[in-house]
């Protein structure tokens, strides 16, 4: 009786560490994961706030306030005076 004990003995030692080996390789791949997650999310959130920088810098340079100074020095224009100013009919609809 004791000789057929170590086959099973042995049989259920190898089944434990198989078991707990997966265990090891499904915990490990998760962590993988989730880190694989955080660097995404993280790379998400700069993503969005250089987005948010970006239309901030596009409002400002669509400002009259940098417009006007900028085609003053640039292209040497200027705001016409009310006698300049030409108002031509438009469509009625």
């Amino acid at each position: 009786m004791r000789n057929s004990a170590i086959p099973l003995t042995a049989l259920a030692m190898v089944s434990l560490l198989i078991a707990l080996s997966l265990v090891t390789w499904r915990q490990t791949r998760s962590l993988e994961a989730l880190a694989e997650l955080d660097r995404v999310e993280r790379d998400i959130s700069l993503l969005r706030a250089e987005k948010e920088e970006l239309e901030r810098t596009i409002q400002s340079l669509e400002s009259r306030g940098h417009v006007v100074p900028t085609a003053r020095d640039r292209l040497n224009m200027r705001t016409p005076t009310a006698g300049e100013i030409i108002l031509l009919p438009g469509d009625p609809r």
